[in-house]
């Protein structure tokens, strides 16, 4: 079974990749090109990565045929959201927990490659499916 502490491995080693590319890269570029780079470091590192991921809108136990697409997910648990904005809204928070909610997984980190420092643009999310899993 999965537990925190695994998934927050897996979130640090997610981090630790994006700051990689940023170290690399810098602010200032397009964020199809910061995931290109992203997803390359991801796999380098082992995990795995599946990127512009249709994941089908499931309301009230009914498919309704629509499709979600997410940027990246990550060892099919935590949903990682790309940005290369001049600054983050409230709106892409709120946007992250409803595609955790939709596609029904415990952690999303979101990231805003355009900036100074990666850190102090990123934004861990958790869901209630996170906290009901076992600590380790």
């Amino acid at each position: 079974m999965t537990t925190q502490k695994q998934i927050n491995e897996i979130s640090y080693a997610i981090i630790g990749c994006a700051i990689e590319v940023h170290k690399h890269l810098g602010p200032g570029l397009l964020e199809s090109v910061y995931e290109l780079c992203f997803i390359d470091e991801m796999k380098k590192a082992g995990l795995f990565v599946q990127s512009q991921l249709y994941v089908p809108i499931i309301y009230k136990g009914s498919d309704l045929g629509g499709k979600l697409k997410l940027d990246v997910l990550v060892n099919n648990l935590i949903i990682v959201e790309n940005k290369a904005v001049e600054q983050m809204i409230p709106l892409y928070k709120a946007q992250l927990l409803s595609y955790l909610k939709l596609a029904d997984k415990p952690k999303g980190l979101l990231i805003n490659f355009n900036c100074m420092n990666i850190k102090e643009q990123l934004v861990s999310l958790v869901t209630e499916k996170f906290a009901c899993l076992p600590k380790e």
